[in-house]
C-alpha cells in the first residue's frame, strides 16, 4: 500500500475513528488527543499493516490500546504509596502492647446470652457460628432447611434484644434499628 493509499484511508476513517474516541474518554478534548495519538501511531507504523486485512479493525485495535495504556498511567499515577513511618503516636515505642481484657469480658457475657437461648433455637445457632451449612445443620438435626434458617434468625434476634437490654443504643445497631 502506498503512502499516500494509506494517508487517504486513514482521512477516510477520521469521523469514525473521533467517534470512537469520544466514546471511550466521554471528554472533548482527551478524545482529539486520542484521536491524534492514533493518527500518529499509525502514520509511524504504516509498514506494521498488511494489505488485505482490515484497516478499520487495525485502527481501532490502536486507538483502545492506546486508551486502555493511557488509563492504566492514571490510575497508576493517582495510587499513593507511602512508605514513612506512621507517626501517630509520637512518644511511643514501636511495640503496642494490646489489652484484651474488655473484648474478654463480653465474649463471656456473650456466652451467657447464648446460654440463655432455648434450646431449639441456640443449637442451630452455635453449629452456624461454628461454621456448619444450613443444610448441613438441617440434615443433622432432621428439620426442614426453611426452619433451620428461621431458628438461626430467632436466635440472632433474641441475642440483639438482650444486648440492647443490656447494653443500651449501641453505634453497632444503629443499622439495624433504621431497617426496623
Amino acid at each position: 500500500m502506498s503512502s499516500l493509499e494509506f494517508n487517504n484511508r486513514l482521512n477516510d476513517m477520521a469521523t469514525l475513528l473521533q467517534s470512537f474516541a469520544y466514546s471511550l474518554t466521554k471528554n472533548t478534548e482527551d478524545a482529539r488527543d486520542l484521536y491524534q495519538e492514533t493518527a500518529f501511531r499509525a502514520l509511524t507504523n504504516r509498514e506494521k499493516f498488511r494489505p488485505g486485512t482490515n484497516f478499520k479493525a487495525w485502527l481501532f485495535t490502536i486507538m483502545k490500546n492506546i486508551f486502555i495504556n493511557n488509563y492504566r498511567k492514571k490510575v497508576k499515577a493517582n495510587t499513593i504509596m507511602d512508605a514513612t513511618d506512621n507517626q501517630y503516636y509520637i512518644n511511643s515505642g514501636k511495640n503496642a502492647i494490646g489489652n484484651k481484657a474488655e473484648s474478654s469480658i463480653m465474649m463471656k457475657e456473650l456466652t451467657k446470652m447464648i446460654d440463655k437461648l432455648d434450646d431449639s433455637i441456640r443449637i442451630p445457632f452455635l453449629m452456624h457460628y461454628q461454621g456448619y451449612k444450613y443444610q448441613e445443620i438441617a440434615d443433622y438435626l432432621d428439620l426442614p432447611l426453611g426452619t433451620v434458617k428461621s431458628r438461626i434468625f430467632f436466635a440472632r434476634k433474641d441475642l440483639k434484644g438482650q444486648i440492647k437490654k443490656s447494653y443500651g443504643q449501641l453505634n453497632f445497631f444503629k443499622k439495624d434499628i433504621e431497617v426496623q
